[in-house]
C-alpha cells in the first residue's frame, strides 16, 4: 500500500475501538492510550471523536463502547458472501446430525465463527457469531491450521503462548504439531475438552471451486456418553459430504 493512500487516523480510531475486551471494558484515556501505544492527548481526541459519532460513551472519566459497534460485525454478516453462502448448508449438517453446526475463519491469530445452524434446544448454548478463540482449542481451527500446512503451522505455534482452558489443554508444542499432523494427513480433525469440559468438537476444511482454503465447517457437541470413535463414526461422514456438495457452488 502506497503512504499517500494510507489514512493514518482512521487506522487509529479502529485500533482503539479494538482495546475494549472483557477484561478492559471501561478504560481512561490514559489507559487507553498504553494499550495502543498512542498518547494519552491523541487517544483523549480519538475517543471524543467515536463518542460523537456514538460508538463510545464516557462519564467523563471512563469510556466505554456502545452497542453501536457491533454495526461493524453485522455489516460483514449481511454482506460478506461466504456466511450467507454457507448456511444452507450448515443447515444440512444440522438436519443430519442433529448437533449445532458452524463455518468459522481465521483472522490473524483467532478463529472467528460466521456463521452456524442449531435445532431450537441450542440456541442459547455453543459459540455465537463473531466468537473468538485460539485455533489450536478447536476442531475447526486444528483443521484450518492442518490444511495450511507446515510452513504456515510451524512459525505460528512458535509465537503462541499456551494457557490452559481445561486440565485436558494441550500445552506441549510438540504435541500439537503432532496432532496437525494427523489431522493434515486424515483430512479432518477433532478436539476433545480443550476449551470446555465434556465439549468436543469434529471439523473438515471447506474448500471454494478454486482449491483455496476459506475455512472449516464444524460440530460442536456435549460428549456425554458417547466415544470418540462413535461420535466420529456418526457426524464425519455427513460434514464431509456435505463440504464436497458445497464446494462447487463457493
Amino acid at each position: 500500500m502506497e503512504r499517500r493512500d494510507w489514512i493514518a487516523g482512521l487506522e487509529k480510531g479502529l485500533h482503539l475501538i479494538e482495546a475494549f475486551d472483557a477484561e478492559h471494558s471501561r478504560l481512561t484515556a490514559s489507559q487507553a492510550a498504553q494499550r495502543c501505544g498512542m498518547t494519552r492527548t491523541a487517544t483523549r481526541r480519538y475517543l471524543l471523536t467515536l463518542v460523537h459519532t456514538g460508538h463510545v460513551t464516557t462519564d467523563g472519566k471512563l469510556f466505554w463502547l456502545t452497542p453501536r459497534v457491533m454495526r461493524l460485525g453485522q455489516a460483514y454478516l449481511e454482506s460478506a458472501r461466504l456466511p450467507r453462502a454457507v448456511q444452507p448448508y450448515l443447515q444440512r449438517v444440522t438436519a443430519g446430525t442433529g448437533e449445532v453446526a458452524y463455518s468459522a475463519v481465521l483472522d490473524h491469530d483467532e478463529l472467528v465463527y460466521i456463521a452456524r445452524s442449531g435445532t431450537q434446544r441450542h440456541l442459547n448454548t455453543g459459540y455465537m457469531l463473531g466468537s473468538r478463540v485460539q485455533p489450536h482449542l478447536t476442531a475447526a481451527g486444528m483443521v484450518i491450521l492442518a490444511a495450511l500446512g507446515p510452513g504456515f503451522w510451524e512459525p505460528w505455534l512458535a509465537a503462541q503462548t499456551l494457557r490452559p482452558f481445561t486440565s485436558h489443554t494441550v500445552l506441549d508444542k510438540q504435541q500439537l504439531q503432532q496432532n496437525l499432523v494427523q489431522a493434515r494427513q486424515q483430512g479432518w480433525a477433532i478436539s476433545e475438552q480443550q476449551l470446555e469440559m465434556n465439549y468436543r468438537g469434529i471439523a473438515v476444511p471447506l474448500w471454494d471451486h478454486n482449491d483455496e482454503l476459506l475455512g472449516a465447517m464444524s460440530v460442536t457437541m456435549p460428549m456425554n456418553n458417547e466415544t470418540s470413535e462413535l461420535a466420529v463414526k456418526r457426524i464425519l461422514p455427513v460434514l464431509q459430504d456435505t463440504a464436497r456438495s458445497a464446494r462447487p457452488l463457493l
